[in-house]
């Protein structure tokens, strides 16, 4: 029996679209344990069943789907974060079993039947249960109790996406220490794997088609230090669409065999789908695959069979458009196919012959890496991550994982163009602060709106979300405030708005400043009114000059006195004006006034 592990551990955990895993770093083997759950696979399905009596989550539920397709959830992932108006959303609705319908603020929610009660479900909640079975199947391995998570996404998860998924956790008891990037966790996982044969720097793509997205990302292996260089992919490519095609397939030729239509029959549609998963599974190692299905639809079996061929003709537009992810990617990175050293095989429709034909011919015939599992490498790095997080554990390797943004963020602005403030591919955390301006007179508030997205006009992009700015009193046009743009480790995004107005420390020193302007505005004003008295005074004693009788009634000297104080006094404005002190200039004055006094009388 296992020695019950003090303390709380942390684990790493793979939320798939169609399987999810979940892994632990085991400090005393120094290594990363996948862990097994209560059937013994390594993986367990995302799936989610209600009926009469249970709610029934992994394994038990996929096993029941047949007989209970329109009460058994899953694609999940799918919908998470997404509105229900989303195209997406609405192409997916029409290949579920189960209802979708609108909530408030056009979420979407799953309509169940549980225990003869109509249920409705977000998709977070769903998710909240799928993560709550990875969390048992923890604590039933490790005899220790789990709070500590980190969850993994899709690189190209958006900030709603990846919101909702922390959303999940909190449901589930669980504390998301970190929403870790799916190709990032694989890249930790080959890295450490294979580190003994690392020398210098390592240029890797990883190519992740999982089960219902896609993502590729570069990233730069160095000295311990994982630097993600780009990101791309499709939130809504993977193993599904295949099976759908597939399903679409079979469903024709059933039709024609039979002259009957089972496409609006859920439980046909559920069997015929699961015999297509099996079928694709097979197609990786086989060139023909058989369908068997017995009593398909009023008792008629059916029974087919599809080659490699057909089921690559079949889905080659969704292969090429893989291929399309990996070259802009390449773009994205500015780095040519050659650089790169490594190409990392990750998910389970990686798998696919095809997909690693048209990959190695993109890479001019290099051999690609299938040196991990590519079903539990994300589990393994997200393991890892949560070791290093925790901060209790000794010999876990020492690793530095740079992420970047997987789309651009910015507002609407005038001409309704989208202004980038956090471009794509920036390392986060990061914080970027962008300026704007009123554009109407007289705004009282104004509404700021959210963008991410690639296209210049705001409404081609994802709008994230709104909020209002309200200023203290109307403001002009031109008016400015400043809007903050944070994102966090997760890739999750905050934003703030501030009208300009100065801080209370701006403030203080602004009433200082003006203190000292009014000092200075009342010395200014001091002298010139000494200097305009000055003015005055000699423009008094040359009128007294200016009389006929002058000479009658002042001495020669008396004459010439006045005459040299009218220069002196002239000179001692004109020259000296701003460097004479103001008392100078009003004691002079004073002294005019005292000594002129008795010879101006004369003359008055």
């Amino acid at each position: 029996m296992k020695r019950k592990q003090e303390g709380n551990c942390a684990v790493g955990i793979d939320l798939g679209t169609t399987y999810s895993c979940v892994a632990v770093w085991k400090e005393q083997h120094c290594r990363v344990d996948i862990i097994h759950n209560d059937q013994g696979n390594r993986t367990t399905p995302s799936f989610v069943a209600f009926t009469e009596n249970q709610r029934l989550i992994g394994e038990s539920a996929k096993n029941q789907a047949a007989s209970n397709p329109q009460n058994t959830v899953f694609d999940a992932k799918r919908l998470i974060g997404r509105k229900f108006s989303d195209p997406i959303v609405q192409e997916d609705i029409l290949l579920w079993p189960f209802k979708v319908i609108a909530g408030d603020n056009d979420r979407p929610m799953i309509m169940v039947k549980y225990k003869d009660q109509e249920k409705q479900l977000y998709a977070e909640e769903v998710s909240s249960m799928v993560l709550t079975k990875m969390r048992e199947i923890a604590e039933s391995y490790l005899e220790s109790n789990v709070k500590n998570a980190v969850v993994t996404v899709p690189a190209y998860f958006n900030d709603s996406q990846r919101k909702a998924t922390v959303d999940a956790g909190i449901i589930a008891g669980l504390n998301v220490m970190r929403v870790m990037n799916e190709p990032t966790a694989a890249a930790v996982a080959y890295g450490l794997d294979n580190r003994t044969g690392f020398v210098g720097e390592r240029n890797i793509l990883v190519f992740d088609l999982g089960g219902g997205t896609f993502d590729v990302s570069i990233l730069t292996i160095k000295d311990g230090v994982f630097q993600v260089k780009a990101t791309a992919g499709n939130t809504h490519l993977g193993g599904e669409d295949f099976d759908n095609r597939m399903v679409n397939y079979f469903v024709q030729e059933f039709k024609r065999k039979n002259k009957i239509d089972i496409s609006g029959n859920s439980r046909a549609l559920t069997m015929l789908r699961t015999a297509c998963e099996r079928a694709k599974r097979s197609l990786s190692f086989l060139v023909t695959a058989t369908i068997e299905v017995d009593s398909l639809f009023q008792g008629i079996d059916f029974s087919s069979s599809i080659n490699r061929a057909k089921f690559d003709e079949m889905n080659m537009d969704l292969f090429n458009e893989c291929m399309k992810i990996v070259e802009s990617c390449l773009t994205d990175a500015k780095m040519d196919k050659s650089r790169i050293d490594d190409v990392v095989l990750v998910g389970g429709s990686s798998r696919i012959p095809k997909v690693q034909q048209l990959l190695q011919e993109f890479f001019n015939g290099k051999e690609l890496c299938k040196s991990i599992n590519p079903d539990e490498a994300v589990a393994y790095g997200a393991a890892v991550q949560a070791a290093l997080l925790s901060g209790d554990v000794k010999n876990v390797p020492k690793l530095v994982l740079q992420d970047v943004t997987p789309l651009s963020l910015g507002t609407s602005e005038i001409g309704d163009i989208m202004s980038v403030v956090i471009p794509r591919n920036t390392c986060i955390p990061v914080k970027n602060t962008r300026k704007y301006v009123t554009v109407k007179d007289n705004v009282s508030s104004f509404l700021i709106e959210v963008y991410e997205g690639e296209r210049i006009r705001d409404v081609d992009n994802n709008l994230l979300g709104s909020f209002t700015l309200s200023v203290h009193t109307p403001a002009p046009r031109g008016h400015p405030y400043d809007v903050c743009f944070s994102v966090d480790e997760n890739g999750i995004l905050t934003v703030s708005a501030t009208e300009n107005r100065m801080s209370a420390e701006e403030i203080n020193k602004s009433i200082k400043e003006a203190e000292n302007y009014l000092i200075e505005d009342k010395k200014f004003l001091r002298r010139a009114n000494a200097v305009n008295a000055l003015d005055d005074y000699i423009y008094k004693m040359r009128n007294a000059l200016m009389k006929k009788d002058i000479d009658t009634m002042l001495s020669s000297d008396e004459i010439e006195f006045i005459q040299y104080s009218i220069s002196a006094t002239t000179n001692l404005i004109d020259e000296n004006k701003q460097k004479v002190e103001i008392d100078v200039l009003e004691n002079h004055l004073k002294g005019l006034k005292i000594t002129m006094e008795d010879t101006i009388a004369k003359i008055v």
